[in-house]
């Protein structure tokens, strides 16, 4: 039996019906771009998400561009980021051209440490920018107290943790401008590339609708440099489909996580990300931690299961940030989990004999 690292029969089989009609109803619409199906998505997601406004535009680094363009962060500014995110993260804070500043996560939940972010400031310092990670919410209270304290900006990157939560508010709703993906493996996903912006500000959100489209509110009208970032109707469409079963998809992501929690309580040699208290966790990623990862990702092909590594290389010793002047060792935390993490199969309609078989073969692995 193969395990993939992932599978999307689960998730578009049992509503292949309505994506079909979702579909069609764009077709013969005749209309394909920022039309109703965009506009019904956009408050759909708001309303879900438990804010005042989102926005959806082309994919989640677009997302987070707009959102520092929004807030007027530009060359001379510096962005907080964590030091162990996926590269999108730090691009944007580069597309705007302001300097990414890293801070270590905690080691054992993979997220920001909010304990080193004073050290990380300075009178250059705009926007602080979590990272919930794997998607595992951080610690937001402490985040934004210390950016209210400093009059910082916060940017919540929520592109993998949709439907997790901070003392029971949801990601995306904390930051005062928030950016999301919905890569198709994310854990809503579209049929396509697309990403949203989510935030509670009026005027925000009125900066990137502008920012989205050309710079423009009316046609040939163009207020400001503006870009176009737009997300298309038929993948509004689908979207608005797939947003109705999402919560039902979380609960079975973390019954799956669940069940991996306890297969590998005794498991000498490997540890998993723990949560943060008072956190919870859309288990975009499934990860176990092992100084023998190499080893066992290898052992685990031989037994046909599909893992990933999530993420190989952390952004300051990328090779397109070489310009900045870090060297391995200078974010020794971050570096140690790029080392040690392996994502390994979690995906819905996974079932009982697949995830016994990942278990069995990882506790295997260490007798």
């Amino acid at each position: 039996m193969k395990v993939p690292f992932l599978k999307f029969e689960g998730i578009h089989g049992p509503i292949r019906e309505q994506l079909n009609g979702a579909f069609h109803e764009v077709l013969e619409s005749n209309w394909f771009v920022m039309g109703s199906q965009l506009e019904n998505f956009e408050r759909e997601y708001a309303d879900w998400n438990e804010v005042k406004h989102c926005v959806g535009v082309s994919n989640g680094l677009d997302a987070l561009t707009l959102a520092l363009k929004a807030l007027e962060i530009g060359v001379g500014d510096e962005v907080i980021v964590p030091s162990n995110t996926y590269i999108a993260t730090v691009l944007a804070v580069s597309n705007v051209g302001a300097t990414p500043i890293f801070v270590e996560p905690r080691i054992e939940t993979s997220n920001l440490n909010p304990d080193l972010l004073e050290i990380a400031i300075t009178s250059k310092t705009k926007v602080i920018m979590p990272v919930h990670l794997y998607g595992q919410a951080c610690e937001m209270d402490s985040i934004m107290d210390i950016a209210n304290r400093h009059g910082i900006f916060v940017v919540e990157d929520n592109a993998q943790a949709h439907g997790a939560t901070y003392s029971g508010k949801k990601t995306g709703s904390w930051g005062h401008i928030n950016a999301t993906s919905f890569y198709p493996g994310k854990n809503l996903g579209a049929l396509g590339d697309g990403g949203a912006i989510t935030t509670n500000d009026d005027e925000l959100a009125h900066k990137i609708k502008v920012l989205r489209n050309y710079g423009s509110q009316v046609k040939y009208k163009n207020e400001v440099l503006g870009h176009n970032n737009r997300l298309d109707e038929i993948q509004a469409a689908f979207l608005r489909v797939k947003l109705r079963y999402l919560d039902e998809w979380t609960k079975e992501r973390n019954r799956i996580a669940q069940k991996y929690i306890e297969g590998f309580e005794k498991t000498e040699g490997i540890s998993l990300v723990d949560n943060a208290p008072n956190a919870t966790h859309s288990y975009h990623l499934m990860i176990v931690k092992t100084s023998r990862r190499n080893e066992l990702q290898e052992y685990l092909s031989r037994r046909e299961i599909s893992t990933l590594i999530h993420y190989p290389i952390p952004p300051h010793l990328q090779e397109c940030y070489v310009p900045l002047g870090y060297k391995a060792g200078d974010f020794p935390i971050s570096e140690e989990l790029a080392k040690n993490s392996l994502s390994i199969p979690l995906f819905i309609g996974m079932n009982n004999e697949e995830i016994l078989k990942v278990i069995t073969s990882i506790r295997e692995f260490f007798v």
